[in-house]
């Protein structure tokens, strides 16, 4: 019994770690004031028929705060990436020459940072719900165990156990929401 209660904390840190590495990753994608590569992660260019992330068809540059500079690797791929873009919510302009598509990152007015900050804490909020999520499964899986015959002790062990990676986990968003907020809101 004591290893099948090791094994569902066990998976446990390892769901929680993957619901917080997925609120980093949608963080990321959310624009903060400074072009960064990330911004064009969801992008995906029609590469012969195929749908096919932008990172895997270019080399992707941000050679200042307020511009990104992306270079197909072959040059008939410009103007699909650019159609991409401009087909895409990003709501930026490209602008395309012989060496690849440049897209110049305006600045933020205060009403649009709000909406980010407010597009950050719901993706924050998902990320609890998701933490959330993962410990009332694993706690209704510890007291299946306890039906089956394993200690009382040890399942409320395993409990607490269980509540204390789901408070660091939280906390571990909030502190990601947090730092989103700030880097969003400094101008």
């Amino acid at each position: 019994m004591d290893e099948e209660i090791q094994f569902y904390l066990d998976e446990l840190a390892e769901s929680m770690g993957k619901a917080l590495a997925h609120v980093n990753v949608e963080m990321s994608r959310i624009r903060a004031g400074k072009a960064s590569p990330a911004m064009l992660d969801g992008l995906r260019v029609d590469y012969y028929g195929t749908p096919t992330p932008v990172s895997q068809v270019a080399t992707i540059t941000a050679p200042d705060a307020r511009s990104l500079l992306i270079k197909p690797w072959e040059k008939n791929m410009i103007g699909e990436v650019a159609k991409a873009i401009k087909n895409s919510d990003l709501g930026l302009n490209p602008v395309s020459d012989a060496e690849g598509v440049r897209l110049n990152i305006p600045a933020m007015t205060e009403e649009r940072r709000r909406e980010l900050v407010k597009q950050a804490k719901n993706e924050s909020e998902a990320g609890k719900v998701r933490v959330r999520g993962i410990r009332k499964d694993v706690n209704e899986a510890l007291r299946k165990l306890l039906k089956e015959g394993a200690s009382e002790d040890a399942i409320k062990v395993a409990e607490e156990k269980v509540q204390k990676t789901t408070d660091t986990y939280i906390a571990e968003v909030e502190k990601t929401l947090s730092k989103k907020e700030s880097e969003i809101m400094t101008i």
